[in-house]
């Protein structure tokens, strides 16, 4: 899903595995999201292909590790390793408001059809669900609530300064 719509998927993500040393000229062509450690080892070589490469961030890494580099990415991914893991969420936040990231931040991993409000809030505009996730009522989650008391990365405003602005 992206930006509120079912969307296919145009990335691939590469694992990281830790079996092959992974190096720009292994890489096959098109769209791929690398482990932001392997991306910082390749960023100099992958300059010629910057708008194909994205980057994803594990739980344990944080958005500090890519922060300055955030604005010549098309895409940053966020994993979650389980629903309950919520450092996903801090990492986009601060990529969008500290780091002024515009591209796509997309979820990836193990989270739930709940959080899709939260998540949007945080700063994901983009979802892939892992695992077999009946795409009917996806897009209705978004929507889950009219309106929100605290400010966000969807809206910087909280509800008192808009009620005041009216």
């Amino acid at each position: 899903m992206l930006d509120g719509e079912v969307a296919d998927n145009q990335w691939n993500l590469l694992p990281l595995t830790g079996e092959e040393e992974i190096t720009a000229d292994k890489l096959a062509a098109g769209k791929i999201i690398l482990p932001a450690s392997v991306w910082l080892a390749l960023r100099e070589a992958l300059q010629d292909r910057k708008q194909e490469i994205g980057v994803w961030l594990d739980s344990d890494e944080t958005a500090d590790l890519i922060g300055e580099y955030a604005s010549e990415l098309p895409l940053i991914a966020a994993h979650f390793p389980a629903f309950t893991d919520g450092r996903g969420f801090t990492a986009a936040r601060l990529l969008r408001e500290r780091y002024g990231f515009t591209g796509e931040m997309r979820a990836v991993g193990n989270f739930i059809r709940d959080q899709l409000t939260y998540l949007t809030r945080c700063g994901f505009n983009a979802f892939a669900f892992q695992g077999d996730q009946p795409l009917s009522g996806l897009t209705e989650s978004l929507r889950d609530f009219s309106d929100s008391y605290q400010a966000a990365v969807d809206q910087p405003l909280p509800i008192h300064r808009r009620r005041a602005l009216a």
